[in-house]
């Protein structure tokens, strides 16, 4: 069979398979593969990476045979091959890609742009390029990508809520630098919530003209093209801060400017926010970024190591992937420490090295809902029934948001989830987990209950 008929066939199989598996792993895994050949009984494809056989038969072996028996009418087994060669030219090619993006970045940028990159506080590394797609955020990835294309017209304000560590920062950041590269006549801003608190405690202190700081302060965020703001929760409950940020969206809002808000949490979910914000921010386009399936990580890991051209096994790929399931933040951190690690002292990475690394045990258990609730029962002497029940009593409330607390911050289970463990709206659960937060950063004492509680637990 020719090359070039063989090309034709992968292409329209690729064609199908796009349509059926996830976006990170059909760019990541399945579009470097290189066809051979097909015969009567197999279709047999090249790979330079060498996890992709295992990782494709295991998880996507069924879609792909389908799509072949679509394309050629056989029922034909696929065989994927490793090619040392391949790798090599694969290693190679992302290597130089690279470095032609680091090139292409600096020239992309004129003195104009960069200058306009720095003081809207964007940083460079958040870009749409490198952001790895899959099903857990590709609503908020497509709708972002829509607003950077054309901002002020669709989705506004755009909303981006979820957990810490998923990525809403990076995605936010990705329409400031793809609108500063194409459309550099727009202004971007962004700014951390936090940062917009002390800019309006600022601007109302004593010392200096206060009406002079307050109109700097809001010709700052009322004229921009486009406003980010990052981790909105935080504003919750300053009167004054949510004034300002209400009438700063409404000026721009009114006047067709694009403004893009993250969250942990839904707006109605936001304790102690005025029900006008929450009105404003349901206006437009509400998307959410959930935790990444194991696929989806092992291709941000990947990238991590084509990006910074470190060979990494794809063993130990896997293993960061499936170890570090709860965000994307502390899977990276993982993957900077395990990698430098083994580049200062000179180690090779191998799975007993990168375990001790990052101080994996293999014995230790998962705690679960059933134990934290029957640790704490016996902790503050209650009933297993009455921690899970609804009586308001000031020991068994404190119990209650004790376990609540505990079965978030140890099993980083979902709110949703663990409010049907204990039959309750999952708002409610949020409101126990922020009160007792907030209380363990001033309560030495409670701080001790958690330690002790959390050891007994460990040590099950």
């Amino acid at each position: 069979m020719s090359q070039e008929n063989i090309v034709e066939v992968w292409n329209e199989i690729l064609g199908i398979l796009e349509s059926e598996i996830p976006d990170s792993t059909f760019s990541t895994w399945i579009l470097p593969l290189e066809p051979q050949y097909y015969d009567e009984n197999s279709f047999v494809v090249h790979t330079g990476q060498a996890f992709a056989p295992g990782m494709l038969r295991k998880n996507h072996h069924g879609e792909i045979v389908d799509a072949i028996k679509k394309v050629t009418g056989k029922n034909l087994e696929i065989k994927i091959i490793f090619d040392e060669e391949l790798a090599k030219k694969f290693s190679k090619k992302a290597g130089s890609r690279a470095k032609k993006e680091d090139t292409q970045q600096s020239q992309r940028y004129n003195y104009d742009s960069l200058t306009q990159m720095q003081s809207s506080n964007l940083n460079l590394k958040y870009k749409f390029e490198n952001f790895v797609v899959g099903s857990n955020n590709k609503l908020a990835f497509v709708a972002a990508k829509t607003v950077a294309e054309n901002p002020g017209k669709k989705y506004n304000p755009l909303y981006i809520y979820g957990g810490p560590g998923l990525g809403k920062t990076h995605i936010m950041q990705a329409i400031g630098h793809y609108i500063i590269k194409n459309k550099p006549e727009l202004k971007v801003q962004f700014v951390q919530a936090e940062e917009f608190v002390n800019d309006v405690v600022n601007a109302l202190a004593n010392g200096g003209d206060r009406v002079d700081k307050m109109n700097k302060f809001r010709n700052k965020y009322r004229k921009t093209d486009v406003l980010l703001i990052d981790d909105i929760q935080l504003i919750a409950g300053k009167t004054r801060t949510e004034e300002e940020v209400f009438n700063t969206f409404n000026t721009l809002h009114s006047a067709g400017k694009q403004i893009v808000i993250t969250s942990d949490r839904t707006p109605k979910e936001i304790p102690s926010i005025s029900d006008r914000l929450v009105s404003r921010f349901e206006w437009g386009l509400m998307a959410d970024i959930q935790v990444p399936d194991v696929e989806t990580r092992m291709a941000i890991l990947t990238n991590l190591a084509q990006s910074s051209e470190i060979k990494v096994p794809p063993n130990i790929i896997e293993f960061l992937a499936t170890v570090y399931s709860n965000n994307i933040r502390e899977l990276e951190g993982a993957f900077n420490r395990v990698t430098a690690y083994a580049s200062i002292n000179e180690v090779e990475l191998t799975l007993d090295n990168v375990k001790k690394i990052i101080g994996y045990t293999e014995n230790k258990k998962d705690i679960t809902f059933d134990a934290i609730v029957d640790e704490i029962a016996r902790y503050y002497n209650v009933s297993v029934k009455d921690i899970k029940g609804s009586s308001r009593s000031q020991k068994i409330a404190e119990a209650r948001q004790m376990a609540i607390y505990l079965s978030r911050d140890l099993t980083k289970q979902s709110f949703p989830s663990i409010g049907e463990y204990f039959d309750k709206k999952h708002t409610t659960i949020m409101y126990s987990y922020d009160k007792v937060k907030e209380e363990l950063t001033a309560n030495n004492i409670l701080a001790q209950v958690v330690s002790d509680i959390t050891n007994k637990l460990n040590k099950q």
